[in-house]
């Protein structure tokens, strides 16, 4: 019995210190002996440092330092800041494809990352503003299959819905099951997508995960066209969802200084920026030319412009025209 208590007692010690210490706030031998006490342990002050002493010589991640004329001790591990748990519990919320008792169960395992003290901080200024939330319960069972059979580097098959007015799945062809080659899970604009290769098509196609029902690992391997396109996986993904599925062009937009932060927002903080005519700039990427490239230049009218390849911006201009005639 006494050795029992003594392993509960190092467990509470270690269970404290990873709650209330930090380097920044050690707490002292006195602290330690009165948590004891208040949960029924009796310990003095003597055994305490023997027991510290022991948990560090262990191996446990314990520092010892000092608080006044007192000996105190922190618990030195890798876990969140206050600003890092606050971001972490944002970008869950944020997520549309997080359903809303999901989002509640990693909202209060990221609380636990940061202790007492500071989970009590984040909790005080959480504000639960997503009302959007997707409603797919098996969404990290998807996420988990899925994962398993990009690194095993097999098939996946699985039924693929939409939802009709009431909310119901509306299973796509006819609930039969979709079979694909994976390439890798992508997180993009509120949403996680299945990034895969079409052996039908030769092409990327995506595929919503909270849209996915039975997910399972088949026993096929992914084509050698999916390997490529995996080992190419940085550059394949930027591609497919900087704009969307289309052919890949490289194309030259000018455009307003004042649209520098929207360009930044699309392709990033490291793109080269030139200097164009008339005080504009210019950019040189490479994208999939589809109707949502042509929809995110047009947005900006006559503050943004294709310049090159001409068959682009012909492309482009033929699409406006389609899109006026069909008004009419």
């Amino acid at each position: 019995m006494a050795e029992n208590n003594q392993k509960i007692k190092l467990l509470r010690i270690i269970e404290y210190l990873r709650a209330e210490s930090d380097a920044g706030k050690p707490v002292s031998t006195s602290q330690i002996i009165g948590y004891l006490n208040s949960i029924h342990i009796s310990c003095e002050r003597r055994t305490l440092y023997k027991d510290m002493d022991m948990l560090i010589e262990s191996g446990a991640n314990i520092v010892k330092t000092e608080l006044g004329r007192e000996n105190a001790y922190y618990i030195n591990e890798v876990s969140f800041s206050l600003a890092e748990v606050k971001t972490l519990i944002d970008a869950v919320q944020a997520a549309n494809f997080v359903p809303a008792d999901k989002t509640a169960e990693l909202v209060e395992k990221l609380l636990a990352y940061a202790g007492v003290r500071r989970s009590e901080i984040v909790r005080d200024n959480i504000i639960f503003y997503n009302n959007h939330k997707h409603s797919n319960e098996s969404i990290f069972e998807n996420i988990e299959q899925l994962e398993l059979a990009i690194r095993q580097k097999k098939q996946v098959s699985f039924y693929y819905f939409d939802l009709d007015e009431k909310r119901n799945r509306v299973y796509r062809k006819e609930k039969k099951r979709y079979i694909t080659d994976p390439v890798a899970l992508v997180f993009s604009e509120d949403n996680y997508y299945l990034v895969a290769y079409s052996q039908k098509y030769q092409n990327a196609v995506n595929y919503r995960v909270d849209r996915m029902d039975t997910v399972e690992i088949e026993e096929e391997p992914i084509c050698k066209e999916a390997l490529i396109k995996k080992r190419k996986n940085e550059t394949y993904t930027e591609q497919v969802f900087k704009m969307y599925n289309g052919e890949t062009e490289t194309v030259t937009l000018e455009f307003a200084p004042e649209r520098l932060g929207s360009v930044y927002d699309k392709f990033g903080e490291q793109i080269e920026i030139r200097h164009a005519d008339g005080g504009w700039l210019k950019i040189k990427v490479t994208v999939q030319i589809s109707p949502p490239f042509f929809s995110w230049v047009f947005q900006f009218k006559d503050e943004m412009r294709i310049n090159e390849p001409a068959s682009v911006l012909e492309e482009y201009k033929d699409s406006i025209k389609k899109a006026i005639a069909d008004d009419e």
